[in-house]
């Protein structure tokens, strides 16, 4: 096992004052229960370069029975790994035991075929447990005894120097877990790193081994790829590196044939919009995301559909469940976010309207504000839309304003279909006939 570089408190920045008040109860309760614990992953290495950590995870050499019996706020989880989740109210402090196992350790993990890690619950030491994580900016300890940063890999350096570096050989600990390379491009995104070249080199080669991951896991990972602040950087990410036609293969022919850009301006106009969302701390939603993703191939599917003869609802429909249950093969989508990203583009056609009554049922949609911002997102990429999204953002407006856009559409309307004329002809009615006596 390697020996540690032990940096002093004055050798690094983190402090106390930074650290969860309840991620420091639970150091020190365990350090004077004669147990070693410390801080220890993305929460140390986001100290290290001035980001404030979401999580504080804690590792130690007491069992998760041992974690149970000082805290009575604390609970057991995990079938492959037994982990303690501490619980403070909202905030939840996760307890690992060191572990132990790594890539010439076949006896303390078992593992298929492909390589891919099957069962990984034996306890070890803290250097054992460091070599067995995936990246060296995640194998630092702040130590609570000593106030000092651990490193037995040299995530230190690679953390000063934004550098993201697998433990081991990539290729192997890649077929152990595909999902890392899902990872590698989501921290390397999040935190404004690079890749190191023998960490991505393999990735290209080895990316179809996702399409023998969970696809509920991949909606997992895709969420927090995409809906963290850094989605545009993802998604080029997953682009540069091979990933992209392996999630989503409707989008990747999309944009090969994709000769004017309006697909992809679409597409990172929708990530950056998102992006914005999220640093503005407003709501954001996956579904619209996916919508805007997908769209394209939703969008061609019509079309041929169209010129087959099919009407417009039957064109929407098969076109719909056609992109969905093939993207459905990659990466799960729950029928929760199914309906909502279909309701998203059917509405796209009815906005085309401006007759009254339909106009008012959409206004009254309860998706219609969604769908307006979808408008205005495929707008970014298609100026010839901005009359109807001006006549959306009228509809929108005070009464005067409304009517006034209606009047205009109307007028529009009539002049379309009867060329010359100001407004068109009303028919006569003709009178009932009178029943006889």
């Amino acid at each position: 096992m390697p020996a540690p570089r032990v940096y002093a408190r004055e050798e690094h920045p983190i402090s106390r004052r930074q650290i969860s008040p309840n991620a420091l109860r639970v150091l020190y309760r365990l350090r004077d229960a004669g147990h070693s614990a410390c801080l220890v992953g993305g929460a140390v290495r986001d100290l290290l370069i001035g980001l404030e950590p979401k999580d504080f995870d804690v590792a130690t050499d007491a069992t998760p029975e041992q974690v149970r019996q000082l805290f009575r706020n604390c609970r057991l989880i995990g079938r492959r790994f037994r982990l303690a989740h501490v619980m403070f109210g909202r905030e939840i402090i996760e307890v690992a035991t060191f572990r132990a196992g790594g890539e010439d350790d076949s006896e303390t993990s078992h593992t298929d075929d492909e390589g891919r890690i099957l069962r990984d619950n034996v306890y070890g030491t803290i250097e054992q447990d460091a070599v067995r994580r995936d990246f060296t900016a995640n194998a630092l300890y702040y130590a609570i005894e000593d106030f000092s940063v651990r490193d037995f890999v040299g995530g230190f350096a690679d953390t000063q120097a934004r550098v993201l570096r697998l433990i081991g050989d990539p290729e192997l600990r890649y077929r152990e877990d595909p999902v890392r390379m899902l990872r590698a491009v989501r921290l390397a995104a999040k935190l404004d790193f690079t890749i190191e070249p023998a960490t991505a080199a393999p990735i290209p080669e080895l990316a179809v081994l996702l399409e023998s991951a969970s696809n509920a896991r991949l909606f997992d990972e895709c969420g927090k790829l995409f809906m963290a602040g850094h989605a545009e950087a993802s998604f080029l990410g997953l682009e540069r590196h091979g990933l992209l036609a392996v999630l989503f293969p409707e989008l990747a022919r999309a944009l090969r044939r994709d000769n004017s850009g309006g697909c992809r301006r679409l597409i990172i106009e929708a990530l950056r919009s998102t992006d914005a969302r999220v640093r503005e701390e407003q709501p954001v939603t996956f579904a619209f995301l996916l919508a805007a993703m997908l769209w394209p191939a939703y969008a061609d599917g019509v079309h041929a559909l169209l010129g087959q003869g099919h009407p417009m609802t039957v064109a929407e429909q098969r076109s719909a469940d056609r992109v969905v249950v093939h993207q459905c093969k990659r990466v799960a989508i729950p029928r929760r976010v199914s309906l909502v990203i279909e309701e998203l583009w059917f509405l796209q056609s009815r906005l085309a309207t401006r007759q009254r009554r339909r106009v008012m049922r959409i206004l009254a949609h309860p998706r219609f504000r969604a769908a307006y911002d979808f408008l205005l997102l495929r707008a970014a990429a298609a100026p010839e839309l901005q009359p109807e999204v001006a006549f959306w953002t009228a509809m929108q407006a005070d009464g005067s304003a409304r009517e006034a856009a209606l009047e205009d559409a109307h007028r529009e309307t009539a002049e379309e279909a009867e060329p010359g004329r100001n407004r068109r002809r009303r028919r006569r009615r003709k009178p009932k006939a009178q029943s006889e006596s």
